[in-house]
């Protein structure tokens, strides 16, 4: 059994820092400004003997329950109620403030085992917040230093010693975890506002995500497991990706970044485009990077619900879509409605099917059948007045599909060919959607080494 852990504390007291120092990632963004982190992000770690799952929470602010920050402090509300121990954290430095007292209400009122950490102890200053820390009614504090490491052994005492029994050292659960089988991951991605943690709260059936009509609420990559007709799926949802030209700050530079790293490590991206404007400019940058990082792709129309003329609509989008997104011709576009929850199903069976697809080998024996019966159709041209030799073809790996052809004078092949060939593969072994890379080379010549001995 795992020990769920949440961080909590008013905004810019270094919550964020310790749950990259406990996971051993800096996975969470972090930047001198309060208030960086809005949603609740989770992570796995081992302390000592004990696996933790550590939740990263916003900052505790007083404000309106309608407004962003009151919307924030639901979703701390949630990491409370979903955690086995709290730790409460303040600034050692700037002692106990009213807001830290307010909201040590707050988590007491919980019930649910509170440790007291002081962070920034390091240095004579935090000497008066440390004695002033016993006000708050929760013992002693722990003195640390999150971003120095200080003082993490004895944190780990503390919340051994604070954790209700039975929920440290049992590792049977975590064998059988171990045992299933490894989750499809899904990034979700597009342009700010373009509807992205409302289609995950939709898929999963709850409030995971913070939501609202602002453009840009979320900041870092949340990743959120999910089943779907019994297959595990682990959903990343990402920041809006604007155009490079408009990211200035550096806080969004790094909810950028995050989103990058996101797509390098998924296996199905969802591209989420707002129906009423898509495929423009920065979308279809954005499924270019998509395709050039070898992931599977799928085109999701939200707000498919505000739309009039939906057929009329739809085939004009996939008219667009054949001229302006060649690389990945027949990707998959799903009209869908995250706020309503049209067309979910849909999108999931072209998730899975797309990545069936990125997954696919082609035996050998049936890619020269096939590339015979192309050279037959339509030969290479001859260049300088010598025809190019296509000797063999091969599939090396997939996900996505690669395949080397070996050919005479490989630097001859005109572009136009190659992509001929490409396109055929694509076509003739049902490989729509998805990148195909055709690698050529040309024969080795066993005699060449001999050669430059002699020379």
């Amino acid at each position: 059994m795992r020990l769920g852990v949440a961080i909590v504390g008013r905004p810019n007291v270094g919550k964020s820092t310790l749950f990259n120092r406990l996971v051993g990632q800096r996975i969470a963004l972090v930047d001198d400004r309060p208030g960086v982190t809005r949603d609740r992000r989770e992570g796995e770690a081992t302390f000592g003997d004990v696996t933790l799952r550590v939740i990263d929470t916003a900052g505790l602010e007083e404000a309106a329950e309608a407004s962003l920050a009151g919307r924030m402090r639901r979703q701390t509300e949630a990491a409370i109620a979903d955690s086995d121990v709290v730790l409460f954290m303040i600034d050692a430095r700037a002692g106990v403030t009213p807001a830290d007292e307010h909201f040590a209400d707050t988590v007491r009122a919980s019930g649910k085992p509170v440790v007291l950490v002081a962070n920034k102890a390091e240095g004579r200053a935090a000497d008066a917040g440390l004695l002033e820390a016993y006000s708050l009614g929760f013992g002693e504090a722990v003195a640390i230093s999150a971003e120095h490491g200080i003082g993490i052994p004895d944190l780990y005492e503390a919340l051994v010693a604070a954790s209700p029994e039975g929920a440290v050292g049992a590792d049977g659960a975590e064998g059988e975890a171990e045992a299933a089988p490894a989750p499809l991951k899904i990034a979700v991605v597009g342009q700010p506002n373009a509807g992205k943690s409302t289609l995950v709260n939709r898929m999963i059936g709850e409030e995971r995500l913070l939501t609202g009509p602002e453009a840009g609420i979320t900041r870092d990559s949340i990743s959120v497991e999910w089943s779907w007709r019994g297959r595990p799926l682990e959903l990343v949802d990402t920041a809006g990706l604007r155009r490079k030209a408009k990211v200035v700050e550096k806080l969004e530079r790094l909810s950028v970044g995050d989103a990058l790293r996101a797509i390098r490590f998924a296996e199905v991206v969802i591209l989420v485009m707002d129906a009423t404007a898509p495929l423009e400019k920065q979308d279809l940058q954005i499924a270019d990077l998509v395709a050039r990082e070898g992931r599977a792709l799928v085109l999701a129309l939200d707000k498919w619900d505000l739309v009039e003329d939906r057929p009329a609509r739809l085939q004009e989008i996939r008219a667009d879509l054949e001229e302006t997104l060649v690389q990945v011709r027949g990707v998959p576009l799903v009209p869908i409605s995250g706020l309503t929850g049209y067309g979910l199903d849909r999108l999931m069976e072209s998730v899975v099917g797309v990545h069936e697809t990125w997954n696919k080998r082609v035996p050998t024996a049936q890619l020269n059948r096939w590339l015979d019966a192309v050279v037959a159709r339509h030969p290479p041209p001859a260049v300088s007045g010598r025809r190019i030799k296509l000797k063999y073809l091969s599939q090396t790996k997939t996900r996505p599909p690669t395949f080397y052809l070996s050919c005479s004078r490989p630097e001859s092949l005109p572009d136009s060919y190659r992509r001929y060939l490409m396109n055929g593969l694509r076509e003739d072994f049902g490989l729509a959607g998805v990148p195909v890379r055709l690698m050529i080379r040309g024969e080795r010549n066993p005699y060449e080494a001999k050669r430059r001995v002699k020379r």
